[in-house]
């Protein structure tokens, strides 16, 4: 599997990257024996590279991968806190499940932020820069869907990693283009930033274009970036493994071309309309009708984290 160095942070990464979010809580719920089986399969296929969040709640499956498979891989995880003192609880909260004394990367997660973002959460991004002067945490940096914060960091000298969103037709790209959003990935690039992309098949919206979907962000690193694909079971990850080897998968890349995409969707009798759904939702995919939340699905990345908001249980996935 082809390797690359992730900007100026000398972490060597393979080309895919284990995203750790479906198989957690917030969407497939995998038994978390089975899915530490899981992400142990792709550690002993060749992966090197696993992201994952506080949010999330698979830090401890990642742990136990680890565990199971004996490899130790690079791992970026990344939190929403915005004060000093929750992000210190976040890190602290990330050393303990992943079981490392010195984390790799660590991410501000600002999926919807504006370019004030530093500002609004500076006690948070302050945090980050002491725990890395102090040298137990190699790389800080920031996940965002914002065009104009994704080319603020390209020029933000303390950011060492940018983890924007990227996939062929733009999707749960905000304030901009796909063009505008690859430019300012580009100028991350010119400027030796660590970057891996995130969503290239739009949150499953895009798995029965695999092929095309890979192709076209594959393409568009030339192999300066590693790709994030969410995997649930083990004949997901041996097909991953296999695309990224380029060995030929003509016949389950035909299979995918009839899998049925996610669904999220509202269960109305138990929906009070609270808002808190919509705040949660990242990609202006909710909104309200008759007192119940509605689901936009051409916007809906599937990313789940609308489910765990919700004080009802009234946001299911399938």
């Amino acid at each position: 599997m082809k390797t690359m160095i992730l900007g100026r942070t000398g972490l060597k990464v393979t080309e895919l990257c284990f995203g750790a979010l479906p198989i957690g809580p917030l969407q497939k719920n995998v038994d978390p024996n089975e899915a530490a089986e899981v992400i142990a399969l792709a550690l002993s296929g060749g992966v090197n590279f696993i992201d994952t969040a506080q949010m999330y709640h698979s830090q401890t499956y990642v742990r136990h991968a680890m565990e199971l498979s004996g490899k130790k891989p690079v791992i970026s995880t990344k939190s929403h806190m915005t004060t000093y003192d929750d992000m210190r609880a976040a890190i602290e909260q990330s050393r303990e499940e992943l079981g490392m004394n010195v984390l790799d990367i660590y991410l501000i997660h600002a999926a919807r932020a504006n370019t004030n973002v530093l500002k609004e959460r500076a006690g948070a991004y302050r945090c980050l820069m002491e725990y890395r002067e102090k040298g137990f945490i190699k790389a800080i940096g920031i996940a965002c869907h914002d065009v104009a914060v994704i080319e603020m960091a390209a020029t933000e000298k303390e950011l060492d990693v940018v983890f924007p969103i990227h996939n062929k037709i733009g999707m749960g790209i905000l304030g901009g283009t796909l063009a505008e959003m690859e430019a300012a990935i580009e100028l991350c690039f010119v400027n030796n930033k660590g970057l891996y992309l995130m969503k290239a098949l739009a949150g499953g919206n895009l798995i029965s274009d695999y092929d095309s979907a890979m192709s076209y962000s594959r393409n568009f690193s030339k192999g300066r970036a590693p790709i994030v694909l969410g995997m649930v079971n083990k004949q997901e990850v041996e097909m991953n493994l296999k695309y990224f080897n380029d060995e030929n998968i003509a016949d389950k890349l035909e299979a995918l071309k009839t899998t049925p995409d996610k669904k999220v969707f509202v269960v109305p009798p138990l929906c009070k309309f609270c808002g808190k759904c919509k705040a949660a939702c990242h990609s202006d995919a909710i909104e309200e009708s008759n007192g119940k939340a509605v689901v936009i699905d051409e916007r809906c990345l599937k990313c789940g984290y609308c489910v765990s908001s919700c004080p009802e249980f009234a946001i299911r996935m399938i």
